[in-house]
Order: C-alpha cells, then structure tokens, then sequence
C-alpha cells in the first residue's frame, strides 16, 4: 500500500476502482462537490456579486491552485532530494497541492473573514467552544460532505489531506488559535503517525500551499482593489503618510509576522520603499501598455506573481529539524522579498478591509449572522427552522458533538447570498408562497 495514497475509510480503495490515480480521483471529488460550487458565492474581498469583475473564494481557489501547481513542478526539477521520495512528507506532487489549494478555503463562511471572526466570537463566548476556517475545512472534507461509497465526507488520499493541514495542531489544546477540530484531528494524526511526521510540522506540499495562498492574496486582492478605486495609482496615494503608518500599525499588530524578523529593519522605512517601488513600476507599466488601464493592472499582477513564484524553494531549517518552503536567494532565505510580500499584503487590508463603506457592509454582515445564530440556536425552535436532513443528522450524531456545532456548520455552508435570503425570510417583510424551493 502507497501510504500517501492511504484512505481513512475506503483503505483498499476498493470503492473507487475506476482506471484512475487516487490524486485524480480527488481532484475530482472535490470539484464535483457541493462545497467547491458554493465557493463562488462566498466573498473573497468585495461581497460575492458585487460585479462580474472581482474574485471569489472560488476564483481565489482556482488561482492559488494555479500557481501552487506551477511552483510544484518547477521545484520537482529543481532539488534533486525530491525525486529520491525519501520521506512521504518531503515530496512534492503537482497534482497533491493543486488539490489542495483548490480545498484550502472550503471552511470559510459566508462574509468572508467577518463571519469567521463572528461565529468564533459567538461559540467561544456562549459555548467554550471555537470556530476556525481551517478547522473548518476538516469537518466538510471528512464529515459534512458526502459522496457514494464512502463513510464520512469525501474520504481523501492522506497526501492531500495532510497537504491542506497547514496547522498541524488540535484546535482544543489550550491556547490554540488554529488547528483542526478534536473529532477530525484524531483521523489527521492517525494519517500522521502512519507517515511519522514530526510533530507540529507541515509537510512540504502543505507548506507550498500555504505560500501559493500568500502569493495570490498580495497580488490578486491588489488587482481587485485597483479596479474599485481603493487603491489609486498615482504617489500622492502612496506617499500618504497616514496610509504608511496605517500598513506600519497592521504589521505590528500581527503576530504572525515574527518569522520575518521584522525587528531587524525599520519597518516605515521599508513600508515607504516597497509602495514607492511599486507605483514606480505602475507608472512604467502603465505607459508600456499604452496608458490603457485594465492591461496595466493584469500586467502588473502578472509580474509580481512571477517575481514571487520564481523565488519559491526549500530550504534545510535546523531550527525545526525539517525542510521548509519559502522565498529563496542564494540559498538562503530570503526575508526581504518576504517582507514585501507582507507589505502588499497590508495594503490590500487597509485599503479595503478598513474602507469605511466596505466596514459599514461588514457591520450589516455581523448583525445577519448573529440574528441567524440566535433564531437558530435553540433546539426546541431551531428544530422546526432548519433542514429535516440536518436534524436527522445531528440525531444521529448528537452523542459526539452539541446541537451548537451544528448551528454552525449549517450557517457556516451557506453562500453570502442564501445567509441573505434566510436572513430576508425571517426579518424582512416579503412577498411570495411558502413554495419558492431553496
């Protein structure tokens, strides 16, 4: 038995017998499931259907799985300790990361990062318990998703699972922040152990994943943000003081960031060289292209992605005893093109995110998952509200987690514009018959 190509449930793959490989047999579980569909109605960075111009999570999947996919194979040709397939968790196999880009986002919830921030609030504050994207993403793939012939979920190759858990830790150990929740992390550490991996670390393809993601959001959400205005092509935009220290604060306040070692450069300083540099080549560019906008911005998108992609590679990190994937130069990391990518990525936040009617949108996106959590969260009325195979489900399944979990699997699945529609259904006046389907 190939252990990267190791089911959970269907072990001998006896299920699946089709004259195809186990990563194609993925790839096609996951684009054919009803959690792949719904991703082109969940918000990237503007509300899905706010224009047919701007991404979605499902557009935002397709291009991380592009570029993941790409770099995979660049890197295949490039270090030779891959091809010795050493290790099951240092190998690197394009079609495991496009797999696992395509999947990275399943667990986001309608609204984006906002609803994520409300119904962890929400469960955590109420219940003691969490709600996490990535955690998230665990609970469909193994759970909530069904498919013919399989037990629980889409039952996937260990590859591609483990190439998904960029947090290889349990959710509920104290402290954590991300992870995977309790029930799913016991089948990812079975996978694990199986694969003897060490603990707390990613495995190469997890790794590259993880990067692809970073790599779109700092270039592709820019792109977005320039066609809606957010951000203005022009130095007066980018010499603003107050957007510097805005893009200064955001990488002070994440905490994630200390990999970089941010303590060892002036931050304003190089905040101020990276958006100079940039406008810089926007100008440049935009004359290039003969001062016609829309190409200037896919061009621009396209270098940087490039630039980013190019610099991918694998380095020996005696800090962790493993390999890790990042940014490299010379055979060294190279933190400097990691910083710009942080910065790039700040600016898309504070320009979009943090524009006042994009927050004003927020706030009304807050106040419809709240209202949707407390129509739904208690049993005696939840009950006669929600779908009859969702309450069959959970009374199947109500010994192994609480009806509160499921409020929120079901709130977390819809798209922005179905969290609408019920929304409308049980707060707004409206016309029509208790006949509209959903």
């Amino acid at each position: 038995m190939n252990i990267r190509k190791l089911r959970l449930f269907d072990t001998e793959n006896a299920l699946s017998s089709e004259d195809r490989d186990e990563f194609e047999k993925d790839y096609a579980r996951l684009i054919q499931s009803p959690a792949f569909r719904r991703l082109q109605g969940k918000s990237q960075v503007f509300g899905a259907g706010t224009g047919d111009y701007y991404r979605t999570r499902l557009t935002h999947s397709l291009e991380v799985s592009q570029i993941a996919r790409e770099v995979a194979r660049r890197l295949g040709k490039t270090y030779p300790f891959l091809r010795k397939k050493e290790h099951p968790g240092l190998m690197m196999d394009p079609e495991v990361v496009e797999c696992a880009a395509l999947a990275h986002d399943f667990g986001h919830p309608p609204f984006g990062h906002k609803g994520e921030e409300v119904l962890n609030a929400i469960l955590r504050e109420r219940h003691g318990l969490a709600y996490e994207g990535n955690a998230q993403n665990f609970r469909i793939l193994m759970f909530l998703e069904k498919r013919a012939g399989s037990e629980r979920g889409l039952d996937l190759t260990a590859a591609v699972l483990l190439a998904i858990n960029k947090y290889p830790v349990s959710i509920e150990e104290p402290g954590r922040l991300k992870g995977v929740y309790g029930m799913e992390w016991e089948g990812i550490q079975q996978l694990r152990d199986v694969w003897g991996m060490p603990e707390r670390i990613a495995t190469l393809e997890a790794q590259l994943m993880d990067l692809s993601d970073d790599i779109a959001y700092s270039t592709h959400d820019i792109e977005d943000g320039m066609r809606a205005g957010k951000i203005q092509m022009n130095p007066i935009f980018f010499e603003d003081e107050r957007l510097v220290d805005n893009v200064v604060q955001e990488i002070v306040d994440d905490a994630g960031n200390s990999g970089v070692r941010w303590d060892e450069v002036d931050r304003k300083s190089m905040v101020r060289r990276v958006l100079s540099d940039y406008c810089r080549q926007w100008e440049e560019i935009y004359l290039q292209c003969g001062r016609e906008a829309s190409r200037a911005r896919r061009e621009i998108k396209a270098r940087w992605v490039g630039k980013f992609a190019n610099q991918v590679g694998i380095i020996d990190d005696a800090e962790i005893g493993w390999k890790r994937v990042t940014f490299v130069r010379d055979g060294a990391e190279d933190l400097d093109l990691l910083r710009t990518m942080e910065i790039l990525k700040k600016l898309a936040w504070v320009t979009m995110i943090k524009d006042v009617r994009v927050q004003r949108l927020q706030k009304r996106n807050e106040i419809i998952v709240r209202r949707l959590w407390d129509s739904f969260s208690d049993v005696d009325t939840g009950r006669l509200i929600l779908p009859p195979d969702w309450i069959e489900s959970y009374r199947q399944h109500k010994d192994k987690w609480p009806w509160e979990r499921m409020v929120a699997d079901y709130i977390a699945g819809m798209t922005d514009a179905y969290a609408e529609k019920v929304y409308s259904e049980l707060f707004v006046s409206r016309t029509g018959t208790i006949y509209e389907r959903d």
